[in-house]
């Protein structure tokens, strides 16, 4: 199972940037999935995350500005990212709960993608 993350990269303040997370290999689906970001210096932060009804959740301070989604048939996920600012600076990965055959639903990440916004 690989997860490959792309989509990130340098824009300015304001600007917006659509990170998607890609999962290949012999899997059944994708379930839940969430996407994280740190910061230098900062601890791993919980971003937004969408659960196996579709339900989503946000931290606060992207509300309103970040929008998670995936398409199960295209096993990739997304995280939609608006009004960006210069605090969103980080390093984003994805995290995704995968079925596979004859093992138990387990959570993988993904590599990482750098997200950079100048003010």
């Amino acid at each position: 199972v690989q997860l490959v993350e792309s989509g990130g990269g340098l824009v300015q303040a304001g600007g917006s940037l659509r990170l998607s997370c890609e999962v290949s290999g012999r899997i059944l689906t994708i379930h839940a999935m969430e996407w994280y970001r740190q910061a230098p210096g900062k601890q791993r932060e919980l971003v937004a995350s969408v659960n196996n009804n579709g339900i989503t959740d946000y931290v606060d301070s992207v509300k309103g500005r970040f929008s998670i989604s995936r398409d199960i048939a295209k096993r990739t996920g997304y995280l939609q990212m608006n009004s960006l600012k210069s605090e969103d600076t980080a390093v984003y990965y994805c995290n995704v709960v995968i079925w596979r055959v004859g093992v138990p639903p387990d959570a993988y990440w993904g590599q990482g993608t750098q997200v950079t916004v100048s003010s």
